[in-house]
């Protein structure tokens, strides 16, 4: 197999359009002075650039072939490579305010968004391109929430940048791609939010999210049906709805009434 051929195990995509991976270091705003995760390099296309504008770009690859073969593809001073698996990556290691730059696997999408969101050292901004509908997804208004993105939201500020083709990777995969940028919130949305909590409570209500809030309340939390519409009530919130209904506020104020 050819070292460029992309590994399907890995759900590899090459990207190769220059105005498409221009598109995505302008979305995460990198300037000069910083320091750049980049997640995924691969053949280093994206690698490139990053290294034209950062001061520093750590490229963080899980294959190992990749890895070896890409600082000679990428001869760049301002360029450290480390093979390892981004899921289990410290980013403690980091400076703070690092930005993220990635062309991620689609199944890593969720995993890796927590992970990032989750860390004691958290980026400052991030452009991710992932699967369109689930850039979407993270960015849904109140009536098509997941948890996801509330667990999103919660952290970060989101918005969608420039929509990728599935025609301009190789191979080209099934669906179009988007990227999705995240801008770390540098006050919580919340004071005095226990997130662990926060993030049962919000769990509970979309482990059942077909049925009503005092359904879904009830079975994710262990509580009767009465507790639930007492708790629901509480917060001014009807338990006719469902869990993608509520705004971030509106879990807050559910959050207020059970603690």
């Amino acid at each position: 197999m050819s070292e460029d051929r992309p590994k399907k195990s890995l759900g590899q995509h090459w990207l190769h359009d220059i105005d498409a991976l221009q598109a995505i270091v302008d979305a995460a705003d990198v300037q000069p002075g910083d320091v750049v995760l980049e997640i995924g390099p691969g053949l280093g296309t994206l690698t490139k650039g990053l290294c034209l504008v950062a001061e520093k770009v750590i490229a963080v690859e899980f294959d190992e072939q990749l890895a070896d073969e890409l600082p000679r593809r990428v001869p760049a001073k301002n360029l450290e490579v480390i093979s390892a698996d981004i899921i289990d990556f410290d980013y403690t290691t980091l400076p703070k305010n690092f930005k993220v730059v990635a062309n991620i696997p689609y199944y890593l999408t969720s995993n890796l968004i927590r992970k990032l969101c989750e860390s004691p050292n958290h980026f400052s901004k991030a452009a991710l391109l992932i699967q369109k509908e689930v850039a979407e997804r993270v960015c849904a208004a109140p009536g098509q929430t997941s948890l996801l993105s509330i667990s999103t939201q919660f952290y970060c500020r989101v918005g969608l940048g420039p929509v990728v083709l599935a025609e301009l990777f190789t191979p080209s995969p099934k669906v179009d791609s988007q990227v999705l940028m995240l801008e770390f919130r540098t006050e919580p949305l919340f004071k005095n939010v226990d997130a662990v909590k926060f993030f049962r409570l919000v769990k509970a209500g979309f482990s059942e999210r077909r049925k009503k809030l005092r359904s879904s309340l009830s079975g994710g939390l262990s509580i009767e049906k009465t507790a639930a519409d007492e708790l629901l009530a509480k917060a001014n919130i009807s338990g006719d709805l469902r869990a993608q209904n509520l705004s971030l506020e509106e879990w807050h104020q559910l959050y207020l009434a059970w603690i």
